[in-house]
């Protein structure tokens, strides 16, 4: 194996996280092709070319129930930045919901934050 390019996020509605994804929180889409009734959706973070986010709508009543909550109460993916208390600031400022403010700790900078359905996502800053 030679290194992750992809990953699914069941989601409710593809559009509205397609909208928080790229507006809120600065995403590229890399794909968006409708395939008869289905749609490949794909995000990726910033200067990165590497991993996808395949938005995929959730279709059955497992994957409904998934929705949200794909990695429990854990982050379901970190997002490194040279700036924690900026990107807070910003994010925040653009109503992304955080668990708590940025905390110093042997590991960096970071704090909890969650995408539209609650899933969450960790944003940390390498310590110095």
């Amino acid at each position: 194996m030679k290194m992750l390019t992809l990953f699914k996020v069941f989601v409710a509605d593809q559009e509205e996280a397609r909208r928080f994804y790229v507006d809120t929180l600065g995403f590229n889409v890399s794909e968006d092709k409708q395939l008869g009734d289905y749609r490949w959706l794909l995000v990726q973070a910033p200067d990165n070319k590497e991993v996808s986010i395949n938005l995929e709508i959730a279709r059955t009543a497992e994957e409904k129930s998934l929705v949200g909550r794909q990695s429990a109460s854990q982050p379901l993916f970190s997002l490194v930045t040279d700036d924690c208390l900026r990107d807070y600031a910003q994010l925040r400022g653009r109503g992304v919901k955080f668990d708590g403010e940025p905390k110093v700790m042997p590991y960096g900078t970071g704090v909890m934050m969650q995408d539209l359905s609650g899933n969450r996502i960790y944003l940390n800053q390498e310590p110095a």
